[in-house]
């Protein structure tokens, strides 16, 4: 099912794309606002990608809700959690997912993305 782009901006009117901002330091650089996604966007996606099985092992080489790949998932700080996305909480691969979204945008989950209307 494909968002409609009026949807995807009531999602962000109503708080379901939370802004955030990162703030830095007086001596840093000045802060930088980027959208924070809410949980309902990361459980669409994972419904998606894992039927909304945040331990999915398939055997497929991707592992977890958001079916991350293992170098994805070193790349984007998740050895921190664990040593694969299957083995982290939800709210650990939401954690890693967010990263992932930041450096490679909605294009990591491509099809899925897609399907749930965060890409054209």
């Amino acid at each position: 099912m494909r968002i409609p782009r009026s949807y995807r901006r009531a999602l962000i009117v109503f708080g379901l794309l939370l802004p955030t901002v990162v703030v830095a330091g007086a001596a840093g650089p000045p802060a930088v606002a980027r959208q924070s996604v809410s949980d309902l966007v990361w459980d669409r996606l994972a419904d998606c990608e894992s039927s909304g099985d945040w331990q999915a092992d398939t055997g497929n080489g991707y592992y977890g809700g958001l079916q991350i790949w293992p170098p994805t998932w070193r790349e984007a700080g998740g050895l921190r959690y664990a040593d694969r996305p299957d083995r982290a909480s939800r709210v650990q691969q939401i954690a890693v997912g967010e990263e992932i979204l930041r450096r490679q945008g909605w294009n990591a989950w491509g099809w899925c993305a897609r399907q749930i209307g965060m890409l054209e």
